[in-house]
């Protein structure tokens, strides 16, 4: 019983390992995802459209736009437009085509379109790859009407 209980405790440790990391990522996979969006949709990525989309202050934005050019994920100039770096274009493209199968695997299991929406935007952070492998399968052989 003792031996189970190690073995359980062990594996929570690696999940709270997990999920911390996850957390840390997460913040930078957002922009990178938003920032691409915008890129789609007018051409560039400005800090103020960001911080309207996220719901946050520009000095936030500002910040966290430190932070991903020191991670090598986006390039600007002061008052100019925001470029997401090939590394940042990878990760937006991972981000997006990980929100796809996790938005439309839930759609697939009856969760209603807006509660999908909102739930893949969380849950796509913290999916596992192995998850994300069976979530597309399951897909595969259950089409979305």
């Amino acid at each position: 019983m003792k031996v189970k209980r190690l073995q359980s405790a062990k594996l929570r440790s690696v999940a709270f390992k997990r999920t911390r990391a996850d957390h840390q990522a997460e913040i930078s996979e957002d922009y990178v995802e938003l920032i691409a969006e915008l890129i789609d949709e007018k051409g560039e990525a400005r800090g103020t459209d960001i911080a309207l989309r996220l719901g946050v202050a520009n000095a936030t934005v500002v910040n966290t736009l430190k932070r991903l050019q020191n991670q090598g994920l986006v390039t600007q100039e002061p008052y100019r437009a925001i470029f997401l770096t090939i590394d940042g274009w990878k990760m937006a493209e991972d981000g997006k085509r990980k929100h796809d199968i996790v938005e439309k695997f839930l759609l697939a299991i009856g969760v209603p379109e807006a509660t999908a929406r909102i739930d893949s935007e969380g849950i796509e952070h913290h999916v596992s790859v192995e998850t994300l492998k069976a979530m597309a399968r399951f897909l595969i052989r259950k089409p979305i009407n």
